[in-house]
């Protein structure tokens, strides 16, 4: 027969456990304070390295993206204020709060054009085009931080992926599978018919029909009825390559 543990020996192990977990709270407080100590260190490096490149950073927009990635990996985000260290050194909280006002403008004016959903390349092309003028090139990336700045408008303002191609939505509207699926698969030609949507997507009729109705009734697609085959193309100008002269002209 095992013999129970006494009191005396309860208590031995209770205090063992104790004093353990004493010894993994105190291991824990100094790695947490070495961390802050590093972070803090990063943080400064930071700052001088933003103040001697400031120059590179404003108008670089490569080394701009870069310099974005080393901030988000010490948990600082110099668009968070539009005030503070960040805003007097770079100046570049000014910087995207005057991309995303020209964002809104194109998107506004191009609406009636693509319904509200315009490709992130041909913004891009667009926002560069309006400032030709200005001395700070823009990428991409810049389009995607102006537009994460937009969320405060409320619904709408959004980027979504549709394979590789990312679309900027400037509506409220809400695009289910089906919408995505037909807008991937008019990628190719700029447009859809129920017939192609039928025998690539293995859908019915109807499933095409409805879903291609919508996104018309939506404002992103434009019909075509004049061909010999009798088939109705369902144009998406967000998606179509020629949409950029029409774009271009309403801009």
């Amino acid at each position: 027969m095992r013999r129970r543990p006494g009191i005396g020996g309860l208590q031995n192990a209770a205090a063992a456990r104790d004093q353990y977990r004493l010894l993994g709270e105190n291991v824990a407080k100094l790695r947490t304070d070495l961390m802050k100590d590093q972070l803090a260190t990063f943080r400064s490096q930071l700052e001088d390295f933003a103040r001697k490149h400031k120059n590179d950073i404003r108008k670089n927009p490569t080394f701009r993206s870069q310099f974005h990635e080393m901030c988000a990996k010490v948990g600082v985000d110099p668009l968070a204020s539009n005030k503070g260290f960040w805003a007097e050194l770079l100046g570049i909280g000014d910087f995207y709060y005057e991309l995303g006002v020209q964002i809104v403008d194109i998107c506004l004016a191009t609406r009636p054009l693509n319904g509200g959903l315009i490709s992130l390349e041909e913004l891009c092309n667009v926002l560069g085009q309006r400032r030709k003028s200005a001395r700070e090139a823009i990428s991409q990336d810049d389009c995607l931080r102006a537009i994460s700045k937009l969320k405060v408008l409320g619904n709408g303002f959004e980027v979504i992926s549709l394979g590789k191609k990312k679309l900027v939505r400037s509506v409220p509207t809400e695009l289910n599978k089906d919408h995505n699926e037909i807008l991937e698969l008019a990628q190719g030609l700029g447009y859809a018919t129920v017939d192609e949507v039928q025998r690539r997507l293995s859908w019915s009729s109807g499933r095409a029909s409805d879903a291609l109705e919508t996104l018309l009734e939506e404002g992103l697609a434009m019909i075509d009825d004049g061909h010999k085959d009798g088939r109705r193309r369902y144009w998406f100008p967000c998606v179509s390559s020629v949409s950029s002269y029409a774009v271009m002209d309403v801009v």
